[in-house]
């Protein structure tokens, strides 16, 4: 008697979309099922890994480098894969989602590269992550413009060679995909992602000179960078183009990850095009799991927690030192700020520290940066054509001046600043306007002049959490309380009602957004993702 065939994908509770039949091809769902059967066993090993080490966090309070692998640190003799032509020079990186008019603007931008984010910067309607993927492949053949309805102005691509490469972010590990499953499991919407980008995009890539490019998210071990790796090799088999042609760059952006950054390179090797410093996630991971750590794991104000704090700095250098004696690349972090067209004084003081701060990483050895805003690449360009001129980076700058101790990532303690009330007003207003947005779909938002994506709205409750279980005394004399925390949110949902007029208030998510941020900022049991429950709460 035959095995039984395997069950299809099923699409479940997905409206039908124009054009997914472009997407949704049956070869294509083949692939991702095939992608789903293989490796999400492992995936959900990996994310109770997970909860096993933040256990073992909870009981010594302390990281170290691995012993297991110190062989693989101290053999000075590997390198990562020879860097593409593609990715060579990274100078400047814009981020942001893959809606129609972010697509043509991000290629457009001046930058080298635009990471198309189908992760914090997106919030995963169904409808966000299909037509993202017709975004992408209609840019690639060229057949993308878009009219804006309200202003009337069009948008088209430049010249092929004024463009910036593609470097594709997918869901991290945690996430599920509820509109496609098997035998009513919900596939890992890092599968999806990557599946049905990889599927139709990797031929059309390597035919204009470029390749399938990879931002990997939220990674806590070497381990998960090794599936990653695994899934790469399967995935070039099964389209038929050589290995090696993916590359990844991984976010560094827990703190778990950051005591793995020569094993993760390692298990990418092939595969491996750099590392990244993404700052508020995390912040939020040291938040995470530390959050039982006592009084020495207590941020102050993430806006006080700037990359020159000492923790940071060691973990940006640290960082910088291990691309460069592997032959990566070494990205840095997000200057988030969103220019004014009202405020040019405001302009004046925030492209000041922008300039600052990207002059700081291009003169640490890094070989480019994010932004978040087209009118920022020419202020990034323009740190890192000082330092580059023309080579394409500075990989021969190998920081053998860097000595990082496994205590100094975790020295929180060595910032000399306190949590401060308007600090909670602020993690407040940022997390009910930040979550509203998301759940209309929007996955980056601009608020008070900064780019919020769901690292910063993680980051805001996780502080909230933190300050609260530590009993917090703010310099005001009033003490971090459940009582404290409802009382801010409610008057920040009073301004906004009084802010934006009943009308607008009704038609929005707001009472919603701010009971959500209240049960993830004020529950016993910490979420180990605010994503987790608003998906939940999701529509479309």
């Amino acid at each position: 008697m035959s095995a039984p065939a395997p069950s299809p994908l099923a699409i479940v509770d997905a409206e039908p979309l124009p054009r997914q039949e472009e997407v949704l091809t049956e070869a294509a769902l083949a692939f991702v099922a095939e992608l789903h059967r293989r490796f999400t066993p492992r995936r959900d090993e990996l994310l109770a890994r997970r909860a096993e080490r933040r256990a073992e966090i909870a009981r010594t309070s302390t990281l170290d480098f691995l012993p297991e692998t110190a062989a693989i640190r101290a053999d000075d003799s590997w390198k990562v894969g020879p860097c593409p032509p593609a990715l060579q020079d990274r100078r400047v990186e814009i981020t942001g989602p893959t809606d129609r008019k972010m697509t043509i603007n991000a290629l457009n931008s001046g930058a080298k590269i635009w990471l198309a984010d189908f992760e914090d910067a997106s919030a995963p309607t169904w409808e966000n992550v299909i037509l993202g993927q017709i975004n992408l492949a209609d840019a690639y053949t060229r057949n993308i413009d878009f009219t804006d309805p309200k202003s009337g102005k069009s948008y088209a691509l430049k010249a092929d060679d004024e463009l910036a490469t593609v470097v594709m972010r997918p869901r991290g590990w945690h996430l599920g995909e509820r509109h496609l499953q098997i035998d009513g499991e919900q596939v890992p919407g890092a599968f999806v992602d990557f599946g049905l980008y990889f599927f139709h995009n990797a031929q059309r890539l390597l035919d204009l000179g470029k390749g399938p490019y990879f931002y990997l998210p939220k990674t806590e071990s070497h381990l998960e960078a090794r599936l990653w790796n695994d899934v790469f090799v399967f995935a070039q088999d099964y389209v038929g183009i050589p290995q090696g042609t993916v590359r990844a760059t991984v976010l560094i952006e827990t703190i778990t990850a950051a005591y793995e950054m020569e094993e993760i390179l390692y298990e990418l090797r092939d595969h491996a095009s750099g590392l990244n410093a993404g700052r508020w996630d995390y912040l939020f991971s040291i938040v995470k799991n530390f959050r039982d750590g006592g009084a020495k794991f207590v941020l102050p104000d993430r806006n006080a927690v700037t990359m020159t704090a000492p923790f940071m700095r060691a973990y940006t250098e640290l960082l910088v030192r291990t691309c460069h004696k592997r032959g990566a690349h070494a990205i840095g972090g997000m200057a988030a700020f969103i220019p004014s067209r009202r405020d040019a004084e405001v302009n004046k003081v925030a492209f000041e520290k922008v300039r600052a701060d990207k002059d700081r990483e291009a003169g640490d050895g890094f070989d480019g940066s994010w932004v978040a805003h087209p009118d920022l690449v020419p202020i990034a360009m323009e740190s890192f054509d000082k330092v580059l001129g023309d080579k394409p980076n500075q990989k021969d700058r190998l920081r053998e001046d860097v000595h990082v101790e496994a205590a100094d990532l975790i020295a929180v303690d060595s910032l000399d600043a306190k949590p401060t009330y308007p600090g909670l007003v602020n993690a407040v207003q940022v997390g009910i306007r930040y979550i509203e947005a998301w759940l209309r779909g929007l996955g980056a938002v601009a608020i008070f002049n900064l780019m919020e994506d769901a690292a910063t709205a993680e980051i805001s409750r996780s502080q909230i959490w933190q300050w609260i279980n530590a009993g917090v005394e703010f310099e005001n004399g009033e003490q971090a309380t459940p009582e404290l925390a409802r009382k801010v949110a409610a008057e920040e949902l009073a301004n906004i009602r009084a802010e934006i007029g009943e009308e607008a208030f009704a038609a929005g998510h707001w009472q919603q957004a701010h009971d959500l941020l209240l049960e993830v900022s004020l529950d016993e049991n910490y979420a180990d993702f605010l994503t987790l429950p608003a998906y939940e709460q999701l529509k479309g």
